[in-house]
Formats: structure tokens, C-alpha cells, sequence
């Protein structure tokens, strides 16, 4: 059966919510995570027939605790207890606490002893309200692997005694970025999916905008919070013409910018602007501004790739790293010529990070396409179609070595 819209987005903002008073008032994250996703499963259904109640936070939280009440059945001096709580509960008119653990939330989901795979599944699953199903389409893997992944994630947490409240003062800096760093992997992977058919994952883009955007509403003065939503809605901007008719992916250069969403560009450029020189400079806003220079250009001809590589110069300062190095070859070439810029491409071929990448032979291909060097860029783009497990990426570099002869 399909979910009404309105009904699912609805769900899928009140989980948080309705998940972080369980775990304050029990503890038990694994217990009240399922039990919250059963009373999605109840809702689904009930709010199709009978429509949404007034009240649709205190109605999933009364049936979540119900749930809770059930599985802890066995254990009577509990149960005797919480069904004491649920009566007091039903007696006031199923009140909730109006408050909102979604922050801390999302800081469990991204502790640092759990892998990062295991982050990203469980914040979809916990603060995004995307069921294992979903979650596992979304990152092509079976159902099964994505829900004894998600399982051993809340045993994890479990097992460490993560308390559910914000981290120290001392610690917030590095688990902040850590949610952050989740939340730009969650958008990257939707936007460009790293393997199977599709280009896009529009529900995973759709759901790291809303995510960080109810950071940002937590946090509204953190630079890098900001920062990073602007990014995602600049770039996503862009989404409607990175491909054309057939399905193919269309480069950046060639897009029809008139396709470009352009109350996303106004309202990532506010961010930006409301941003850049009030708080400390870090990466995500350095990137936001990069991507903000392309939107402004109503033609590719008109790009200022001089700003875009200054804009890279300082990101390179203030994050070094190979996917830098890589994007600012690029940068480097149009500004200064093909050649310096695969000189520069070149620095990476002793690194062992980005042995794999086939991006490092993409964008070799397109520099010596640039360079008019067609032989040496036909050979570039076939290694980086081989290397991809991306058919669409796949078809566009077959495309490009037709093109060239």
C-alpha cells in the first residue's frame, strides 16, 4: 500500500521527536527505536482510514510506549511500571513534553564508535524515519545486510553506554563535525550514486536538505552548519539538468542553466552571505562559495575560474586531502592551462587514497581532451568507465570516447 505524502512527510519529521522522548525517559535506544517504528507501521494505516489525529506526536509517542510495554512483557516489575507511566499518560490527554531531541539524536546516531557506514544507516533510520528497506535501496545493498547493520549499530551503542545527551563542551567541536561530515556523506551519495542505474537519489538529497536544515534551525549560529546547507542547495540546484532526455548525465559546462532551481540558488546564497566573514572560514562554506561561483554564472563561458581557484587555494589551507588536490586540477587548467593542471593531477598517482577513483581518470581524460591530446583521452576515459560501477557515469564515458574517434 502507498503512503499519502503529506502522511509520510509528516512521520518522518515527528520521529525524531517522538524517538528522543523515549530514549530520554528509558534509555533503551534499541528497544524504543523499534518501538517507534511499529507505531509508524500502526499509523500508516490508521491515518490512511481514520485520518491524522489532532494531536499526531502524542498519538505516536502513546502507541511507541504501548509497544515498549509489549516487549518488556517478561519483565513484570517493568512492565508494572511503565504501564503505570502509559495510564498517567492516557489520563492527561496523552501530553508530550514539547521538546526537541533531534540534536541529540543525530549526535548518538554519529558516535565515533560506530563505523561510518553504520552512522549514515542509522541516522536515515532514527532521525530520517526511512524505513530498512529504503535505506538499503538506497545504498544497493540487500535488506537483510542493511538491517543487521542498523542492528549491530544500537548494540554498539548499547554495549558503550552512550548516554543520550549532548556531548561535553570539550568534545562538542569534533562530533559536531562528525554529524556534519555524516550528513554531507548521506547528500554525496544521493546526488551522485556511487553504483547501480541511477544517477540521482533524490531521497537521500531530499533527506540530508531536511536534516541539515533542522541543524541549522537547532544551531542557527554555527558557520559550518550553515555552510554545508548552503552547499547542498546550490549543488542540488543543479540536479534537473545534469541530464538530458535519453537519461544521460550532461557535464557541468554543457547544462541548460535555465533548468537550474533557482530559489534554491537565492536561498543557498543568503546562507552563504549571512555566513562568509561573520564566524571562522571552514570547509563546507569554502566549498558552498565555490559552488555559488558556478550558479552565478548565467553561462559556462562566464565562469570565474580565477575566483574558483583562489577558492580552492584556501580550501586546500584549511582541508589538504587528494579529492582537494583532484578538484583544483581542474580549476588549475582553466585558469592556467591544461598542462598545469595535469602536472597537478599528476602529484596524485603515488597516492594510494585514490588508486581506485576513477574520478582521477575522468577528469585526466577531460584535461587531455583539453590539451588536444584525443588518443591519450580516449585511453583516460575508458580506464575511468571501467573503474565505475555507476552505469550512468558508465555510459557517459563510453559517449566521450566515441566522440573522440
Amino acid at each position: 500500500m502507498s503512503t499519502d505524502p503529506s502522511i509520510e512527510n509528516l512521520q518522518r519529521a515527528l520521529t525524531p521527536r517522538v524517538l528522543g522522548a523515549l530514549v530520554r525517559k528509558h534509555g533503551q535506544f534499541d528497544d524504543c527505536e523499534d518501538a517507534v517504528q511499529e507505531a509508524l507501521l500502526e499509523s500508516t494505516v490508521k491515518w490512511a482510514k481514520e485520518g491524522v489525529p489532532n494531536n499526531p506526536r502524542a498519538w505516536l509517542t502513546t502507541v511507541a510506549h504501548r509497544r515498549l510495554v509489549d516487549n518488556w512483557r517478561s519483565q513484570s516489575t517493568r512492565r508494572r511500571r511503565e504501564e503505570t507511566d502509559l495510564a498517567l499518560e492516557s489520563a492527561s490527554g496523552g501530553q508530550t513534553p514539547d521538546r526537541d531531541d533531534t540534536l541529540v539524536l543525530l549526535f548518538m546516531c554519529c558516535h565515533p564508535s560506530l563505523s561510518v557506514p553504520s552512522q549514515l544507516a542509522l541516522t536515515l533510520r532514527a532521525v530520517g524515519g526511512l524505513t530498512t528497506s529504503e535505506i538499503a535501496h538506497g545504498f544497493l545493498v540487500p535488506e537483510a545486510t542493511m538491517a543487521q547493520r542498523i542492528s549491530r549499530a544500537k548494540q554498539r551503542i548499547k554495549k558503550n553506554g552512550v548516554r543520550f545527551d549532548l556531548p561535553p563542551e570539550a568534545e562538542w567541536p569534533t562530533r559536531l563535525r562528525v554529524v556534519l561530515h555524516v550528513l554531507y556523506l548521506i547528500f554525496n551519495e544521493g546526488y551522485a550514486a556511487s553504483s547501480g542505474p541511477a544517477l540521482h537519489r533524490t531521497d537521500l538529497t531530499a533527506e540530508a536538505i531536511r536534516l541539515t536544515r533542522m541543524l541549522h534551525r537547532l544551531i542557527p549560529h554555527d558557520g559550518e552548519t550553515a555552510g554545508l546547507l548552503a552547499l547542498m542547495l546550490l549543488t542540488d540546484a543543479r540536479r534537473a539538468a545534469r541530464t538530458n532526455t535519453d537519461g544521460f548525465l550532461v557535464p557541468l559546462d554543457e547544462q541548460d542553466r535555465s533548468l537550474w532551481n533557482r530559489s534554491e540558488i537565492e536561498e543557498g546564497m543568503t546562507l552563504l552571505t549571512r555566513t562568509l566573514g561573520s564566524v571562522p572560514l571552514g570547509l563546507y562554506q569554502i566549498q558552498a562559495a565555490i559552488a555559488a561561483v558556478h550558479d552565478e554564472a548565467e553561462r559556462a563561458e562566464d565562469t570565474d575560474w580565477p575566483q574558483i581557484l583562489a577558492l580552492y587555494d584556501v580550501l586546500e589551507r584549511v582541508s589538504p586531502g587528494p579529492v582537494v588536490t583532484l578538484n583544483r586540477s581542474v580549476a588549475v587548467a582553466m585558469v592556467n592551462g591544461p598542462r598545469a593542471g595535469l602536472a597537478l593531477l599528476g602529484t596524485l598517482e603515488s597516492d594510494d587514497r585514490m588508486a581506485n577513483n576513477h574520478r582521477v581518470e575522468a577528469v585526466r581524460g577531460h584535461l587531455l581532451e583539453l590539451a588536444g591530446d584525443p588518443v591519450a583521452a580516449r585511453e583516460s576515459y575508458r580506464r575511468a568507465a571501467r573503474m565505475t560501477a555507476s552505469i550512468p557515469e558508465q555510459r557517459y564515458l563510453a559517449l566521450r570516447t566515441i566522440r573522440l574517434g
